[in-house]
């Protein structure tokens, strides 16, 4: 495990985010309010750091004023294969970078308040007896307590790609650097950029999937026990 980087994105905000515990949420009295929100993010990678920081900017909204918020990289493992092969394993493999991040924190004592992991992966369907495979993005996000899913849309593979990493099992960040005859694809546009024309990135898939993983913990009327959101 690559050692923690502490601060990679550091912003304050006039914002304060009230953390669930124990089913309760916080009441909006200036004693209970979260003087520092750290996120802990189970990767180093540029693009999934960047994605968490645009999905908290998406979000401050929906926050009341007074915190600072800081973005924690740590490299940590999926347990997962290196392109994972259905919903169910990038969904896996998500929650276990999650989960090696709460360890760490227990074990070094470190004050995260949100563990995120962040997993892309392949998913295929069959359609009209022809199969189809789809590239996405999942996150998960865990206060410690409980945690949610978040998944952004999805792309479909070429047949040739498809081919490459589904079938002959080549890693995608190595089958799309051949494919588009490029170098270091996935620390940049990603897949998702080569796909789509650039007019989505991987870091903008992981920002739609880390919105939709965050999303119970600031809405306390849809999802009863969640963090409460901003002040009236």
């Amino acid at each position: 495990m690559s050692p923690i980087r502490e601060g990679i994105f550091l912003r304050r905000w006039n914002s304060t985010l009230y953390i669930s515990g124990g089913q309760k949420y916080n009441r909006l009295r200036r004693k209970e309010f979260v003087g520092e929100l750290i996120i802990a993010v189970g990767s180093t990678r540029k693009p999934k750091l960047a994605a968490a920081r645009e999905a908290l900017d998406a979000m401050t909204d929906l926050l009341a004023a007074g915190t600072s918020i800081e973005i924690v990289g740590v490299d940590v493992e999926s347990g997962v294969n290196h392109t994972p092969m259905g919903c169910e394993e990038s969904m896996r493999g998500a929650r276990q970078r999650a989960e090696s991040l709460q360890r760490i924190a227990k074990q070094q004592s470190r004050p995260w308040s949100y563990f995120v992991g962040l997993e892309g992966g392949l998913h295929s369907v069959v359609d009209n007896r022809e199969r189809r495979v789809f590239l996405e993005s999942w996150a998960y996000v865990s206060d410690g307590a409980r945690g949610h899913f978040g998944r952004s849309g999805a792309v479909e593979l070429p047949e040739s790609l498809a081919e490459d990493v589904f079938v002959k099992g080549i890693e995608l960040s190595i089958a799309i650097d051949r494919f588009a005859g490029e170098a270091g694809i996935r620390d940049a546009r990603g897949a998702w950029g080569v796909l789509s024309g650039n007019k989505i990135t991987r870091q903008e898939a992981f920002r739609i999937a880390l919105i939709a993983a965050f999303a119970p913990f600031f809405s306390h009327v849809v999802y009863p026990g969640t963090a409460v959101a901003k002040q009236a």
